[in-house]
């Protein structure tokens, strides 16, 4: 145990995948996952205030629905890290949240790791980096990342991780299309196109050699190039309304797009911020899209703002 605090402020990127391909299901029904995590510059922050009992409160620049009963990743870490460790003690929750709500972006799994590390600090746990990562991996794939940050290879189910060196300047424009996609019935989707295809998904999936090129290079045109998500097909048969948003993007210039994740948002690689903008403006003038964020990328992991 170290010295508890009264007050933590930890903050957690969302993400992208700048690769994702799916494997064969395993014995206990998880797709073989071989991914590139990439983190953004849009933050979920987590206050947690020691109190006598477990509550959470959430305020939000981005639409959409956060649970806020027993749901909530944020509440679930929470409860995970008092019974691991035996903890009675309470704490004010409170999340403000940047990350596009249910969009494929890794909001909710940025918020688990957020309050692991703010709450580990809050109650005096002390536990090392690795632990948390791995306590986080039982809340979900994405959580470990979300305390890693910048850019990692995820193996397994995701969170098996190993950072990537990266060089240069990562800008997106991320298109928010509205709608929602539940991860499981994407899944299911891709599985039922890759049957009707007659094709065996690999055992051990890999993630394109040339991106990791990219990625340390600086070269934005060849990551653009290599930028693959296995669940795309599905995502678009399950939302009509995304595969306009990447082929517009792409036409307006974009170096690369793709959905993120299982959706629904479109994170589309630019030039700069000016150049987002501009595609941005192409999508709305469309009508495709709620909304449009810019961000850069390889932000840093879950970190420390204030501990007193």
């Amino acid at each position: 145990m170290t010295r508890a605090q009264r007050r933590v402020v930890v903050r957690a990127p969302g993400k992208i995948n700048l690769s994702l391909a799916v494997g064969a299901v395993d014995d206990h029904g998880y797709h073989a996952l071989a991914t590139l995590f990439h983190a953004v510059d849009l933050f979920e922050t987590v206050t947690a205030t020691r109190a006598d009992a477990l509550t959470l409160e959430v305020d939000s620049e981005v639409p959409g629905r956060i649970p806020l009963d027993g749901s909530n990743l944020a509440l679930r870490a929470a409860e995970l890290l008092r019974s691991e460790h035996g903890i009675d003690e309470g704490a004010a929750l409170h999340i403000h949240k940047q990350v596009p709500v249910a969009g494929g972006m890794g909001g909710g799994s940025a918020d688990a790791a957020a309050a692991l590390v703010a709450l580990d600090q809050l109650w005096g746990v002390g536990l090392s980096g690795e632990e948390l990562r791995r306590l986080g991996s039982r809340l979900g794939a994405d959580v470990p990342f979300a305390m890693l940050g910048r850019t990692a290879l995820g193996r397994g189910t995701g969170a098996d991780l190993t950072s990537v060196l990266t060089r240069g300047r990562w800008h997106w424009l991320l298109a928010v299309p509205g709608g929602h996609l539940s991860t499981p019935e994407v899944y299911r989707r891709h599985d039922e196109i890759i049957r009707s295809l007659g094709r065996e998904p690999a055992v051990v999936p890999e993630v394109d050699p040339q991106q990791l090129q990219a990625l340390g290079a600086g070269d934005p045109q060849l990551l653009g190039a290599t930028l693959r998500n296995d669940l795309q097909a599905a995502a678009f048969a399950l939302h009509p309304g995304l595969e306009p948003v990447v082929e517009s993007a792409e036409r307006r210039g974009a170096l690369g797009a793709l959905v993120s994740g299982s959706g629904p948002t479109v994170a589309a690689l630019v030039e700069d911020e000016e150049h987002g903008r501009e595609i941005a403006a192409g999508l709305a003038a469309d009508g495709l899209v709620d909304s449009c964020l810019l961000a850069q990328g390889s932000a840093p992991g879950a970190t420390v703002l204030e501990a007193r």
